[in-house]
């Protein structure tokens, strides 16, 4: 069966730092292209980054450029998500899930959400 499982999820202080994990299980995550996405209280979901298999390409949305960095260990088959210098826009229930390719950070290319973990950034 194929699962997404996000972890890392707290509470920090405005800029602080947390590394969110993706672990996947039933299929070889490192064959596919991970996605993380947020949604905040009232608001859509956003894509936040994304990691492409193979060359492992990576694209990041603009509110988190420079500030957050994705990355992958195939042997773990886990997807990272490091956040650095937090802000309280930044609090959400951060999700990760699959698509093909990594391009245009759009849910409705993506499958096999997780649940999410929480992040809340106090100000």
């Amino acid at each position: 069966q194929v699962q997404l499982v996000e972890s890392g999820g707290g509470l920090v202080q405005t800029g602080g730092s947390l590394r969110l994990s993706c672990a996947a299980s039933g299929f070889a995550l490192g064959y596919l292209a991970i996605g993380w996405f947020r949604q905040a209280p009232g608001k859509e979901r956003e894509g936040v980054s994304c990691i492409s298999s193979g060359d492992g390409r990576t694209n990041y949305a603009d509110a988190v450029k420079g500030r957050f960095t994705i990355s992958r260990d195939n042997a773990k088959n886990t997807v990272y998500l490091q956040m650095n210098s937090l802000k309280p826009e930044d609090t959400a229930v951060y999700y990760c899930a699959v698509s093909r390719h990594c391009t245009v950070l759009r849910t409705s290319d993506y499958t096999h959400w997780g649940q999410g973990t929480q992040v809340t950034v106090s100000s």
